[in-house]
């Protein structure tokens, strides 16, 4: 640790260093630890910071510091994490190296001391990959130690920096770390970057933030005491120096250096004047190595200094020795180089400099560093060469520097800060010379489907390889979209549009449309169709191209999640055939995933899955994440939408696996878990289920799909036979809901009717059915149409004899059954789905027989998952009781316990051993006991109406026929208060009369042991 204060002794800050001593002791027990540290500039930040990491390395952890950079650092990423980790490096060695082992290529791109970057898909989730793989990194060196990574000046930091850090103290839940920033307080205007970054963070429990205030006179008076060397200063200059520092540390020890050399601190009303008094004092030699380095950067490499200095080798060293003693200038720990020991005195001096001398500086310093690249670090070199030559204000030499800076960012997945050195170039391009465009070439394409030109096939010439100002908007519309930065994406593609004649150039046009279709995609409700279809205009009927294919591609993804036709298959095929003539693997790809899943929705079951199949082995073969996580994440949905569970579990398990292993489970780990919990939940399996979500509990990086998490914690609530909790996780889950798409809609639609079911919210449940089938349900949603289907239809059963719910079932039911007639029944789940609905349409019409539940009976027990078999059991018995067949009853009712059980199914059990107790039916040769009390100790069904004790035993008698005078004589109260009883039931049970209240006591099977309700007269 170097330490830069000329003060010996450290005062004023106790406070502070308790709090940071705290938290270093709750990271030692594992729980990781974040303190921001703010305070204007010179207030002792970084003697603080110096002083905690020397008393965390005495306690025996390990510390990284790295500070963010302010000059010469435009579109460098990662600058501090980069310092911290090299410093690792060194400290640990072959640790950092084994921490890292099997990724070593990947957080290349972070630090290139691991060796060389592995090639990866260029995609938007590139980014998600590094962040992961380096907080994997961190959780495996804190494995053993406490480990401390300080940043410093977060007010220049760059925002991958600020991305990183905060997934960083997001992510690592049970890792021994803790991350010490530090930022300037006077820096942060109200549109500063920071400040929203800083409210973000402060949200997380784990996050404290402290503000250092001035010092007082007191501690003023211990400051300078130890500066210069005395007991007891003087009391005037005491009182005259904290007059004109205000009580900031670092004015302090400048002004008192003033003092011990003879100037009189009383003649400059300029602070800058004071930090400048050192500076002017040295030769004039070292004011202008001074004055050179400032303009370097926050550190200079001694050998760049040297060439722009061209200085006499013996004068270059007196002169930074001059510096140095002066503590303007000090060795810069990281390599051969200078920095100043405090950034306000680079600021000064850099203030101090006249435009011109500012321009011909840089100039000096971008000849030095082209004409000897190896002056400094490759990771840095481009960043540094762009910066120097856009400050010297020359666009012809700025313009292929920012490009080229650009390119290394996006290499480094540093999308933030390619995006800056493209608004950058799009800045300079209307200064630079013809001559200079012409000779520009393009290096890149903004992704596989961006056309270089229009031109026919071998009529291409030199001119189609120069780059264009349209290629520089191409690559800032893509670097925003994966910076998500959408609206400066949009205001990129409206620029692009305006400029690219869709006549001459319809392939451009039409590539630039498609983007604006994904960037307007969730903005008008529209889901950019119009956009898609007018890119789809300009390229039909022309060449074969990538964009043609990727165009199609998305048309075709579009109609799979919101209402599939067999158009799409041939819209999707198309988009594959020609992907494969042009050579365009990844959207070829694409189109595949898409058309395998439509084949799935059309019947072409086998078909469907050996395409998705496909797409995985290929995308594993490129190597693309997005594309392999999307297959096997697809694939998995599919197996469980065809009631294949126990494939899709295995399935979803390698996605989860695949997905920690690329560092996308931030990003898409939502998807991949409910994937996993869903057919985890459909074979029984909910604790573990349970335990998954509770896992993902903190929300994710990408919340697309944090509903579908939450109405899965419903959908286990509700086994629970827990409808309070359950209804809260519907709320969630409708509230985080961001689309409109079936696969959203149907299945929450679902869980509300059932829960309005449960609670006996008869008309509620009847509302949802109709607003969810009323139209019909597109193609490819079976999986989810056919039990909102049968969920409510048994909720028109189970209302039977309730006079406000009898009305209108007739065209209820009609309803149903013409939503369910274009739905497919080319599986066994479905099929079985299906059977299970007519059987209950029979049941609402008061038509049950036992013969209209075996033919589901049948299929269902085929499919091997407990649900709905166990529901279907369960009718199936009830029906034969009531036709009088006790054997067959008891035997089915037998089964659906047992398939009961392994469901895990809390309410289902409860009317297994209720009907089994009112039916005086054995399950188990006299098992019927222990379920009933089972039931009977379970949640009161009476008590989930909202209805007191008393209450209860009143609705129990006004089911019983009983008049308000009887129940009033068998409960010992007065007829006056019966009334007043009856009158609360029927408000809470939301009925119109006595007879709807004993309807839903029947319906519900609330008092079984009274004799109401009997089937069949059993």
């Amino acid at each position: 640790m170097e330490h830069l204060s000329v003060s010996p002794v450290f005062v004023g800050r106790s406070r502070e260093s308790a709090v940071l001593a705290e938290a270093l002791g709750r990271a030692d027990t594992g729980l990781p630890q974040a303190l921001l540290i703010g305070g204007e500039a010179g207030v002792g930040k970084t003697r603080l910071l110096e002083e905690f990491l020397t008393s965390a390395c005495a306690a025996g952890a390990v510390t990284a510091t790295g500070g963010c950079l302010e000059v010469g650092a435009e579109g460098l990423p990662y600058a501090p994490l980069v310092t911290a980790l090299r410093r690792l490096h060194r400290a640990l060695g072959s640790e950092l190296e084994q921490a890292a082992d099997g990724h070593e290529s990947r957080l290349a791109r972070l630090l290139p001391d691991f060796g060389e970057a592995a090639p990866e898909a260029n995609d938007e989730y590139g980014r998600a990959r590094l962040f992961e793989h380096t907080a994997r990194l961190f959780e495996r060196l804190a494995a053993d130690r406490t480990l401390v990574l300080a940043v410093e000046d977060l007010h220049w930091s760059d925002r991958s920096t600020r991305e990183l850090l905060a997934y960083l103290i997001r992510t690592l839940h049970r890792a021994r770390v803790v991350v010490v920033a530090t930022y300037r307080t006077d820096d942060l205007h109200r549109r500063h970057p920071v400040r929203p970054f800083l409210a973000e963070l402060e949200r997380m429990r784990t996050v404290q933030r402290l503000e250092l205030p001035r010092l007082a006179r007191a501690e003023v008076e211990q400051q300078l005491a130890g500066i210069l060397g005395t007991a007891a200063p003087d009391r005037e200059l005491v009182s005259r120096i904290y007059r004109r520092s205000e009580g900031n540390p670092f004015f302090v020890e400048e002004l008192a250096c003033c003092a011990t050399e003879g100037c009189d601190v009383g003649l400059s009303e300029s602070l800058r004047d004071i930090l400048l008094v050192r500076v002017e004092a040295l030769p004039e030699r070292a004011q202008t190595v001074v004055r050179v380095a400032a303009e370097g950067g926050s550190s200079v490499e001694y050998g760049l200094l040297a060439a722009v200095l061209a200085l006499p080798e013996d004068d270059l060293i007196e002169a930074l020795r001059a510096a140095v003693g002066a503590n303007i200038l000090v060795p810069d720990p990281e390599g051969e180089g200078y920095r100043f020991r405090h950034a306000l005195v680079r600021e000064a001096v850099v203030d101090d400099l006249l435009p011109g001398e500012r321009s011909r500086i840089n100039r000096r310093y971008a000849d030095a560093l082209e004409a000897d690249p190896a002056l400094v670090r490759c990771d840095v070199r481009a960043a540094r060469l762009a910066s120097y030559w856009y400050h010297a204000h020359d666009p012809a030499r700025a313009l292929p520097a920012v490009l080229h800076a650009g390119r290394e960012a996006r290499r480094r997945n540093a999308f933030a800060e390619q995006l800056r050195m493209l608004e950058r170039a799009l800045e300079l391009w209307d200064d630079v010379p013809d001559q200079v465009l012409l000779g520009l070439r393009a290096y890149d394409y903004a992704d596989e489907s961006y056309p270089p030109c229009s031109c026919d096939p071998g009529t291409c010439d030199d001119d189609c390889e120069r780059l264009r100002f349209a290629d520089v908007l191409a690559e800032a519309t893509v670097a925003a979209r994966r910076a998500g930065d959408r609206d400066r994406g949009l205001r990129f593609i409206k620029m692009a549009l305006r400029q690219v004649d869709e006549r001459t150039d319809p392939h451009r046009a039409a590539w630039f449309w498609l983007q604006r279709g994904r960037a307007v995609r969730y903005y008008n409700g529209t889901f950019g169709r119009p956009e898609l279809e007018h890119a789809r205009a300009l390229v039909e009927g022309g060449r074969a191209t990538a964009v043609q294919a990727d165009v199609l591609s998305r048309i075709a993804a579009d109609g799979m999640l919101t209402c599939p036709t067999r158009t799409h298959i041939e819209v999707a095929e198309g988009a594959a055939a020609i992907a494969r003539e042009v050579g365009a693997r990844t959207v070829e790809l694409h189109a595949l995933l898409t058309l395998g899943t439509l084949r799935c929705d059309f019947g072409e079951t086998e078909a469907g899955l050996a395409g998705l199949r496909e797409v995985c082995a290929g995308a594993a073969e490129l190597d693309d994440p997005d594309l392999h996580c999307r297959a096997v994440n697809n694939l998995a949905s599919l197996l469980e939408q065809l009631g294949r569970s126990e494939e899709a579990v295995q399935v979803a398990r390698e996605g989860l696996e695949l997905s920690r292993r690329y560092g996308m489970i931030r990003y898409n780990g939502a998807m991949m878990t409910g994937n996993l919990a869903e057919p985890l939940i459909s074979l029984g399996h909910h604790e573990e289920a349970a335990r998954l979500l509770a896992e993902t509990d903190d929300p994710p990086a990408d919340t697309v799909n944090d509903d579908f998490l939450e109405r899965l914690r419903g959908e286990l609530a509700l086994l629970r036979d827990d409808p309070a909790e359950a209804g809260r996780h519907l709320v969630g889950a409708r509230n985080r809901a961001n689309t409109a798409q079936p696969q959203k809609l149907l299945p929450a639609a679902d869980l509300a009717l059932r829960l309005a079911a449960r609670t006996g919210r008869f008309a509620d449940a009847r509302a949802e059915l109709l607003a969810a089938a009323g139209d019909g349900f597109p193609v490819g949603f079976e999986q989810y149409a056919w039990p909102l289907l049968v969920h409510g239809v048994a909720a028109e059963a189970d209302s039977r004899g309730l006079p406000a719910a009898d009305p209108g079932r007739a065209e209820v039911l009609a309803q149903v059954r013409a939503a369910a007639a274009p739905l497919s029944r080319a599986v066994p789940l479905y099929q079985g789905w299906a059977l299970l609905l007519d059987a209950e349409l029979a049941r609402a019409e008061g038509r049950d027989t036992p013969d209209s539940w075996l033919p589901a009976l049948e299929v269902l027990r085929s499919v091997g998952r407990p649900y709905p078999l166990a529901s279907a059991l369960l009718r199936a018995a009830e029906a034969h009781a009531a036709a009088g067949a006790r054997e067959e009853a008891g035997a089915l009712l037998r089964e659906a316990e047992a398939v009961g059980r392994i469901r895990d199914d809390v309410r289902l059990l409860r009317e297994v051993a209720l009907f089994a107790e009112r039916a005086r039916l054995a399950v188990d040769g006299g098992a019927t006991r222990p379920a009933a009390a089972a039931a009977r100790t379970a949640e009161d069904p009476v008590a989930a109406l909202g209805l007191t004790a008393r209450e209860r035993d009143v609705l129990r008698l006004l089911a019983l026929g009983r008049t308000n005078r009887q129940i009033a004589e068998e409960l010992y109260i007065s007829p006056k208060t019966a009334s007043v009883h009856v009158s609360n039931i029927l408000a809470k049970l939301g009925v119109g009369g006595r007879g709807e209240a004993a309807a839903v006591a029947h319906r519900m099977r609330l008092f079984p042991g009274d004799g109401v309700a009997v089937v069949g007269g059993v």
